[in-house]
C-alpha cells in the first residue's frame, strides 16, 4: 500500500500553504480594505483559507493531475473563499470595510494565487519530463488493450514522474505471480498496476498481502468484474481510469502534520515537566537495587519496517535474554522495582524521548520484539499494515486488553486487528480518545502489565 510520507513531501506541502498565506495577507495589508482591526482580520482570512482548502483537498496534487484539475481546486476554493470573506463584515460588524475594495482583494487573491499554481504545475511537468532520478519505478501486470494504453501512457507523458521497468503477461503458460514479487524488491518497485481481469482471486489476494508487507501502492487497471470490499480510489493517467486501494488517512498530509504537531506538542510537555526531574530521581532508585544503565534500549522495527532503538527505564537485573525473551509473570529476571514501573507503565515514560525524534508516536501500534515480528509477519493476515504508521507508546489495542506476553497465536491475531483498525481509520479524536483510556487502564490496574 501507500508508503509514508517522505519530509522532502511535507516540506513542499507546508511551503505551498505558507506561500499562499503570504500572498493573502500582503494583499490584505497593502489594499485599502479599511478594517477596523486589522490582526483580527489577518486571523480570520488565514484561517479561513486554511479550514476551506483542508475541506477541498486545495493542496493534494498527484503527478498525474491535468491542468483541469487544477482550475477545478480553484473553482472549488475560491466561491467559498468569497462567501467567508463578506461574512467577516457581518460577524464582525465591520460595516466601514469598502465592499469594493474588498472585492478587488478578492480578485487580486484569485489571480495571483491562480496563476502561481499554475506556473507550479507547469514548472513540475517540465521538470519531470527531464528528470532521470526521483522517479516513480512501475511495472505492470497484464496484457491487454487497457493495459497496453496505460503503458502508452506512461510512456508519452513523462510529465507524470513515472519509469515503466517492466510489464508481465499472465497469458504466458510459465507465469508466477512470486517472479513478479521478486522483481519488485529486486529492483525496488514503487508502485504496480495490475489488471484485474487477468489474475485469479488468489493471486489478487497474494498481490495484496504484499504490497502491505512490502510497503509497494498497488493500482488496478478496472474491468466489469468485481473486485473485493474495499474503499477505492480513482485515478486518471490520461483518459484511462486507474483503481487505487484506499488510502490510510495519515497519508493526507493535514493529518500527518497533525499527528505529528500533537506529537512534539505532547513528548515535549512530558520531557520539561515530567521527565526532567523524574529521571534523575528514576537513576538514583534503578541504581540502588541494581547495577547497569538506567535506560533499556532495545531495537524494534518501526514506520516502513525501519529499525530504531526503543528507550525505557530498566526493569529487570542485566540479562542477555532481554532481546529474545519477552517478560513473562512472575519473570524472576525483573527487579522489585521494576514491577511496580512495568505495572504502572512508569518504564514506557522514556518513550517521549523517541516521539520527540521521530521514530514513535504518542499513539500507534506498540513496536513488538524482533523475533516476535519475524514469527508472525507471514503468519498472521495483514500484519505488515501496522508498519504503515510510527509505532505508539499506547494503541488501541493495548486498551482493548491486548497488551503484554503473547501467550497464544490468537494474542497476536487479535492485537494486529486492531492496530490495523487504528491505521485505517485513524483521527485525532481517536487518539484522545486511547490516552484518555490509557491513564484510567493504569490507574485501574491491568492483569497483563507484569
Amino acid at each position: 500500500m501507500a508508503k509514508n510520507i517522505s519530509r522532502k513531501t511535507v516540506f513542499g506541502y507546508l511551503a505551498s500553504y505558507l506561500l499562499d498565506l503570504i500572498i493573502i495577507n500582503i494583499l490584505a495589508y497593502y489594499l485599502p480594505i479599511q478594517f477596523k482591526y486589522p490582526i483580527l482580520f489577518h486571523s480570520y482570512i488565514s484561517l479561513s483559507w486554511v479550514i476551506i482548502a483542508y475541506k477541498i483537498d486545495f493542496y493534494e496534487i498527484h503527478r498525474y493531475n491535468k491542468a483541469i484539475y487544477i482550475l477545478g481546486l480553484l473553482v472549488k476554493q475560491f466561491p467559498f473563499f468569497f462567501i467567508t470573506l463578506y461574512a467577516f463584515i457581518g460577524f464582525f460588524k465591520q460595516y466601514i470595510i469598502s465592499r469594493i475594495n474588498l472585492g478587488l482583494f478578492f480578485i487580486a487573491v484569485f489571480l495571483v494565487i491562480g496563476a502561481i499554481k499554475f506556473i507550479k504545475y507547469l514548472y513540475l511537468r517540465n521538470y519531470w519530463r527531464r528528470a532521470k532520478t526521483g522517479l516513480v519505478k512501475a511495472i505492470i501486470i497484464g496484457n491487454n488493450a487497457k493495459t497496453v494504453q496505460l503503458s502508452e501512457a506512461l510512456d508519452k507523458e513523462k510529465g507524470y514522474g513515472y519509469k515503466l521497468v517492466n510489464q508481465f503477461s499472465p497469458k504466458q503458460k510459465n507465469f508466477k505471480i512470486e517472479d513478479c514479487f521478486s522483481f519488485v524488491v529486486e529492483n525496488n518497485i514503487d508502485e504496480i498496476f495490475c489488471s484485474i481481469k487477468e489474475l485469479s482471486d488468489s493471486q489478487v489476494s497474494s498481490l495484496i498481502d504484499f504490497s502491505d508487507k512490502n510497503f509497494v501502492v498497488v493500482k488496478f487497471v478496472p474491468d466489469n468484474k468485481r473486485i473485493f470490499s474495499k474503499k477505492l480510489n480513482f485515478e486518471y493517467f490520461g483518459y484511462l481510469p486507474i483503481l487505487s486501494l484506499k488510502e490510510n488517512p495519515l497519508t493526507n498530509k493535514i493529518n500527518y502534520l497533525t499527528k505529528r504537531g500533537f506529537d512534539i506538542v505532547f513528548s515535549l510537555f512530558v520531557i520539561v515537566f515530567l521527565l526532567s526531574w523524574f529521571t534523575p530521581l528514576m537513576a538514583i532508585i534503578i541504581r540502588l537495587e541494581s547495577k547497569g544503565p538506567i535506560f533499556f534500549r532495545q531495537y524494534r522495527k518501526g514506520s516502513d519496517f525501519n529499525l530504531f532503538a526503543c528507550y525505557k527505564f530498566r526493569s529487570m537485573a542485566m540479562n542477555k535474554q532481554s532481546d529474545q525473551q519477552q517478560a513473562t509473570k512472575n519473570d524472576m529476571r525483573i527487579t522489585r522495582v521494576g514491577k511496580f514501573i512495568r505495572k504502572t507503565s512508569i518504564d514506557e515514560l522514556p518513550q517521549f524521548y523517541n516521539v520527540l525524534m521521530g521514530n514513535m508516536s504518542v499513539v500507534g501500534p506498540r513496536p513488538l520484539l524482533i523475533q516476535h515480528t519475524n514469527d508472525y509477519m507471514d503468519k498472521v493476515s495483514r500484519f505488515m499494515v501496522r508498519h504503515h504508521v510510527k509505532p505508539g507508546i499506547t494503541g488501541l489495542a493495548q486498551v482493548k486488553g491486548y497488551r503484554g506476553e503473547i501467550e497464544q497465536d490468537l494474542d497476536m491475531v487479535n492485537r494486529v486487528r486492531f492496530d490495523v483498525f487504528y491505521v485505517e481509520n485513524w483521527s485525532l479524536l481517536l487518539d484522545f480518545k486511547i490516552i484518555v483510556q490509557t491513564v484510567i487502564n493504569v490507574i485501574k490496574g491491568e492483569e497483563k502489565a507484569y
